[in-house]
């Protein structure tokens, strides 16, 4: 790892929950993966400098029924910075007990354009998702961050992504992103065929739905399903973001029955049922 400061840090509310790909004893020698024999990839730690920006909208589109699409406008952008697909910002809305804030993945940014964009899940009637809900152009919305990027070495050109409704923006936008020479296997759980997305890229997309309804988010079944097929190459980066407890078994599973390395694997529990604003950690 890799960490250069180059900036200064503020209070946090992080809903995401990063399980760390610490070293472990191996004890399944048998059912090591080839990807064992590889060095871990290098990820380089960058920090940014903090600051509020306000923001207008310029254009709302829904792109699914459950995921709306907020184009956001202003001079704050020129110097806006986000150098990882699954970057964060922090968006904060007026509420009358004070502010609430949410994490949200900057889908796509254009600093000469003065735009970035910001792909809201419909998944739950907080204030965040209310004021995406009400959004119209001339609507303001101030956001902070990112507070920092991890950056997957450009070395890594296999990667299988695997994530819920939730993770479909730092997905969407690691697959456009992606030069012609990068092969990316997605599995993404959604509710319905009508959730199911469609992205332009360069890059070898091989791209799998596992349907099933938004009561079963916190259930990994439909993800396994869809993995127990799919053959993982070594030199392969997994990356896997939703609910706190599917992330953890998708996790889980890669490791213990397919004996995959944990340091070619980064896993995130993007939000915790039953809880907001909260911070757990998987040792």
């Amino acid at each position: 790892m890799i960490e250069r400061l180059c900036g200064f840090d503020l209070r946090d509310c992080v809903l995401r929950i990063e399980l760390k790909s610490e070293p472990m004893k191996d004890t399944m020698d048998n059912t090591q993966h080839p990807a064992h024999n590889l060095p871990a990839p290098q990820i380089e730690r960058v920090r940014h400098e903090l600051r509020r920006r306000s923001l207008t909208v310029a254009d709302v589109t829904d792109i699914t029924p459950g995921m709306r699409r907020v184009v956001l406008t202003g001079d704050d952008l020129a110097d806006f910075v986000s150098l990882a697909p699954d970057d964060h910002v922090k968006i904060f809305v007026s509420i009358p007990e004070g502010e609430e804030r949410r994490d949200y993945t900057p889908r796509r940014y254009d600093n000469d354009a003065r735009t970035l964009t910001i792909d809201f899940a419909l998944h739950e009637a907080g204030p965040v998702t209310q004021w995406a809900l009400d959004a119209t152009p001339g609507a303001t919305l101030a956001i902070g961050g990112p507070r920092g990027s991890a950056v997957v070495s450009t070395s890594v050109k296999r990667w299988l992504l695997i994530g819920d409704e939730t993770a479909l923006p730092a997905m969407g936008r690691r697959i456009e992103e992606s030069d012609a020479a990068t092969v990316i296997t997605a599995i993404a759980a959604v509710a319905d065929p009508s959730e199911r997305q469609t992205f332009d890229t360069k890059a070898e997309l091989n791209l799998h739905w596992a349907e099933r309804p938004l009561a079963d988010a916190t259930d990994a079944t439909s993800l396994l399903e869809v993995l127990r097929d799919v053959q993982i190459q070594p030199g392969t980066f997994v990356w896997v973001a939703a609910e706190a407890s599917v992330a953890r078994a998708v996790r889980e599973y890669l490791v213990t029955e397919r004996g995959y390395p944990l340091p070619w694997i980064k896993a995130s529990g993007y939000w915790v049922k039953g809880k907001a604003d909260t911070t757990e950690k998987f040792e």
